[in-house]
């Protein structure tokens, strides 16, 4: 019996540590392959407070916000805005952390790709 309740305590100590969000706090660089063959370089200023993931992304098309951003665990999501031709259009972001490297699936009018940002040390 005594193990059982020495035990308890320790599994909600294993079982709690994925909740925890990883602290991605920094710059992150990417490369993406454009259907049309053209490689667009992007950076990435993540700030992480608690689950809460807010920055800024610079790209080809100049910065943009980092909103609605969601960080549980080993995963991150949020969205970008941006205009085009007069008409905003809202770009997703979701992805796996992998240590100095994130898995993202970008979602945007209709089309979905693959990029990978790397932490810049």
């Amino acid at each position: 019996m005594k193990t059982a309740l020495l035990t308890l305590p320790a599994l909600f100590v294993v079982f709690a540590v994925p909740a925890f969000a990883a602290d991605i706090t920094g710059k992150w660089k990417s490369s993406t392959q454009t259907p049309n063959g053209q490689t667009r370089e992007s950076t990435f200023h993540f700030k992480v407070d608690g689950d809460k993931l807010t920055g800024v992304l610079e790209g080809p098309r100049g910065s943009a916000e980092i909103s609605g951003g969601k960080i549980a665990g080993d995963s991150i999501s949020f969205f970008i805005l941006r205009t085009f031709q007069g008409a905003e259009m809202k770009i997703n972001y979701s992805g796996k952390i992998e240590g100095d490297e994130i898995k993202l699936k970008v979602e945007a009018g209709g089309r979905e790709f693959e990029q990978v940002a790397r932490r810049v040390k």
